[in-house]
């Protein structure tokens, strides 16, 4: 019956998603491999409803400073956290302000670390009685931000248990923390990642056009270029060719995302950036004027490191560094290899099936040149940090 209850809040209570809810308060945990953080999340008015304070709607770090201490002594009183450890005492390191967008104003940040967690326990029993006393309607999310064992890497959507007058102490299970649903975690991140990473796609594509046809040589007027290609008689070894060519650029960005997430080597994220996008034009450059003949590995390669500065940023922007940093970058590389492969296999039959129509070797070449237009407006507005609204461009 209570998993039924539980299955039935995720559908009768507002999802978080990236906005925080009116008549909501969210506490959040967070379980590394040595320590428990938590974080209570509310807005003025709850403040100003139990503290009799006057905090504005939207208000600064400044003006939660001012009332922090009577904050501090509010959550210790009406905030418990138990587990077969024992009691876990709250211990206030920061404090921080979120703005949201719409009318709900600002929302503070009380951040706390768990005492006496000696180890990582399988259960807490959280009693939580924040706010309850002023408004019967007040609804406390509680959700587990960051558990890498678990899988929650960054999570501000999906809530394990719901507070209210009537049910203020709930447990939060710690028990299915295992190495493998962290790594597994790892691994759908970087599948994910390439998938919505459009450049890194972009890039993949101007590698992949050429596999299914061969350039005949000696191929200089704009004639000559657009009729230089003959479609390739076999199927594996061309397939195989552009398997091998995506692995290099798994090998490249996976050298460079260790050497950044582990601190070694930083550059500047505008740079890098900039980098990605000129990489898809120099790709697709090479197919209409050779560059490395059949070593499209090297531009993989080459290119594969600058792409490695820009998933270590995704990572560091998911708040993964130091723990478990092994299992992450080998779980997020695998996955970003994985997730290459799966475009591959979905795009090149088409390519093949499509090779020796002259209506293909024309669009190598138009699509290589829509590649290099677009790649050079991304260069441009990532370097300048400016934004080109595409109706300048194309009139519409």
């Amino acid at each position: 019956m209570k998993k039924i209850l539980i299955i039935l809040s995720l559908f009768l209570v507002p999802n978080l998603a990236e906005a925080h809810n009116p008549g909501q308060s969210y506490l959040y945990f967070s379980t590394y491999e040595d320590r428990i953080d938590g974080d209570v999340q509310a807005k003025a008015q709850e403040w100003n409803a139990v503290l009799g304070t006057n905090l504005p709607k939207n208000f600064t770090k400044e003006d939660l400073e001012a009332i922090l201490p009577q904050i501090h002594e509010y959550i210790r009183d009406n905030l418990t956290v138990r587990s077969e450890l024992g009691e876990h005492p709250i211990t206030f390191v920061n404090y921080d302000v979120l703005n949201e967008e719409g009318s709900l104003g600002t929302f503070s940040r009380i951040l706390f670390r768990l005492d006496n967690v000696t180890t990582i326990p399988e259960n807490l029993e959280v009693t939580y009685d924040l706010f309850f006393e002023s408004d019967d309607d007040h609804r406390a999310l509680l959700l587990q931000a960051y558990n890498w064992k678990a899988g929650i890497i960054d999570n501000e959507s999906v809530h394990s248990a719901i507070f209210s007058p009537g049910s203020t102490t709930q447990e939060l299970d710690l028990s299915k923390a295992t190495t493998w649903n962290g790594f597994i975690s790892m691994v759908k991140m970087g599948i994910w990642h390439i998938w919505i990473g459009i450049d890194h796609i972009f890039f993949l594509l101007a590698l992949a056009l050429p596999a299914v046809v061969t350039r005949l040589p000696n191929r200089k007027s704009i004639t000559e270029i657009l009729s230089q290609w003959t479609g390739v008689e076999k199927f594996k070894p061309a397939f195989w060719y552009l398997v091998k060519v995506v692995t290099f650029f798994t090998i490249a960005h996976s050298i460079t995302l260790s050497l950044a997430a582990l601190g070694v080597i930083n550059l500047n994220a505008r740079i890098v950036e900039s980098i990605i996008a000129l990489s898809i034009a120099l790709a697709a450059l090479h197919n209409i004027v050779p560059i490395f003949k059949q070593r499209e590995w090297l531009i993989a390669f080459g290119f594969g490191l600058f792409h490695g500065f820009g998933f270590a940023g995704v990572l560091a922007d998911k708040g993964l560094s130091g723990e478990y940093m092994a299992l992450t970058l080998f779980g997020f590389n695998f996955g970003v290899e994985v997730g290459q492969l799966l475009i591959i296999l979905l795009f090149f039959p088409v390519l093949f099936f499509m090779r020796k129509t002259k209506v293909y070797s024309y669009s190598v070449v138009i699509a290589s040149a829509a590649l290099i237009l677009l790649s050079l407006i991304w260069t441009y507005e990532r370097f300048f940090d400016v934004n080109i609204p595409l109706r300048a461009i194309t009139g519409l």
